[in-house]
C-alpha cells in the first residue's frame, strides 16, 4: 500500500497496490492527494495532465494493480494544504454490515462524497467514523436529493465483486418515486441512451441522446392520485440522473425535482410541504460476494415522504 503524496509541488508517480486495483482514477486520485480541492483533481484529469502507465486517461478510467499513475504539480494556498476540520453531523442509519459491506440509509440532503463546495459527503463522514479501516469505498452512488440505500465496501476485493455484479446487472436496485401526471400502464420498460453535457454555468446535466451511453429503467405503478402517480422503479443500467432525465423526458417529471423537474410546480410543492425530490432508494437485493448468501434490504419511505402523500387527493 502506497502512502499519500506529502509533498505536492513536484510530480509524482504512484504505483498501484492491491488495494487500488480496478478503482477509477478520480477515486484514486481523492485519496492519494489530500487537500486538493475535487474540482482541481478533475481539471488535471479534463486537461490530460494525469497520466496512467504515460497514456492520457479520463476520470471514469478503471486501474488495475501495478499501474504507474503520474500526477502533475499542484500549487496549493497554505490555508487549504492542512487537513481540514472533523466531518460533523448525525450517525448515519445502518441497514447492514459485516467484515466486507456496510449499507446506509442515506437522508435527502446529504451527499454522497465532499466537493461542489460541500466540505465532507457520507463517505469522509464514514472514513473520519472508522479510521482503523484500511479500506472503506463508495460501491455506488446516490443524487444528494435521493435518501435511500447505499453500499460501501471495506475490502477491495468485495468492491471489485461488487462492480462486476453491477455491471452485469446482478444487483437488483428499486426505487420509489413520485411524478406528475397519471400514468396509466401497470409496467413499461424504457430504453433510452443518455448523454451527459456541461451547460454554459458549467453545471453537470444529463439528457436524452441516440448517441448516448444506452440506459434501461423498468417502471411499476404503485398507486395513482388526482395529478400525481406513485411509481417503482428498477434500473437495469447505473447511468447518472437515469431516472430522472428518463421520466422527464416522457413527460413525468419527479415532484421536487430542481433540474429536470417542472420547477413552478415546485414552488407549489414546498408550499404545500415537500421541500426535497421524492426520490428513494427502497430496495437491494443482491449477492453477497463474500458469502454467497442473498441479501434483501429494504428501506421504508421516510415520514416526510410518507406524509405527502396522505395530503395527496385519490
Amino acid at each position: 500500500m502506497i502512502s499519500k503524496i506529502k509533498d505536492l509541488s513536484n510530480a509524482s508517480t504512484l504505483v498501484v497496490g492491491a488495494e487500488g486495483d480496478d478503482q477509477r482514477v478520480d477515486n484514486f486520485l481523492f485519496r492519494h492527494c489530500r487537500g486538493v480541492p475535487r474540482s482541481h483533481i478533475y481539471r488535471i484529469l479534463r486537461t490530460g495532465q494525469v497520466r496512467v502507465n504515460s497514456g492520457r486517461v479520463d476520470a471514469t478510467q478503471r486501474l488495475r494493480e501495478g499501474d504507474r499513475v503520474r500526477v502533475p504539480p499542484i500549487r496549493l494556498k497554505a490555508a487549504k494544504a492542512g487537513p481540514g476540520p472533523a466531518p460533523q453531523g448525525p450517525e448515519l442509519p445502518l441497514v447492514y454490515e459485516d467484515d466486507g459491506l456496510l449499507v446506509l440509509d442515506k437522508p435527502s440532503g446529504v451527499a454522497v462524497h465532499g466537493g461542489s463546495g460541500i466540505s465532507f459527503g457520507v463517505i469522509e463522514r464514514m472514513r473520519a467514523a472508522r479510521p482503523k479501516l484500511k479500506v472503506l469505498e463508495l460501491v455506488h452512488r446516490l443524487d444528494r436529493d435521493t435518501s435511500g440505500l447505499l453500499m460501501l465496501a471495506k475490502k477491495r476485493s468485495i468492491l471489485v465483486r461488487l462492480h462486476e455484479s453491477l455491471r452485469a446487472g446482478e444487483v437488483d436496485k428499486r426505487y420509489l418515486v413520485l411524478v406528475k401526471g397519471r400514468w396509466t400502464q401497470a409496467e413499461r420498460s424504457v430504453s433510452l441512451a443518455l448523454r451527459k453535457y456541461l451547460t454554459g454555468a458549467g453545471e453537470r446535466r444529463v439528457s436524452v441522446d441516440s448517441e448516448g451511453k444506452s440506459a434501461q429503467t423498468v417502471f411499476r405503478l404503485e398507486r395513482r392520485f388526482r395529478d400525481f402517480t406513485l411509481l417503482s422503479a428498477e434500473l437495469r443500467s447505473g447511468r447518472t440522473h437515469q431516472i430522472r432525465v428518463h421520466l422527464a423526458h416522457l413527460g413525468y417529471p419527479i415532484a421536487g425535482d430542481d433540474k429536470y423537474g417542472d420547477f413552478e410546480l415546485n414552488r407549489t410543492l414546498s408550499a404545500r410541504g415537500l421541500k426535497r425530490m421524492f426520490l428513494h432508494a427502497a430496495e437491494l437485493t443482491l449477492t453477497h460476494p463474500g458469502s454467497g448468501e442473498v441479501l434483501r434490504l429494504t428501506s421504508p419511505l421516510p415520514a416526510a415522504l410518507a406524509q405527502f402523500l396522505e395530503t395527496l387527493g385519490s
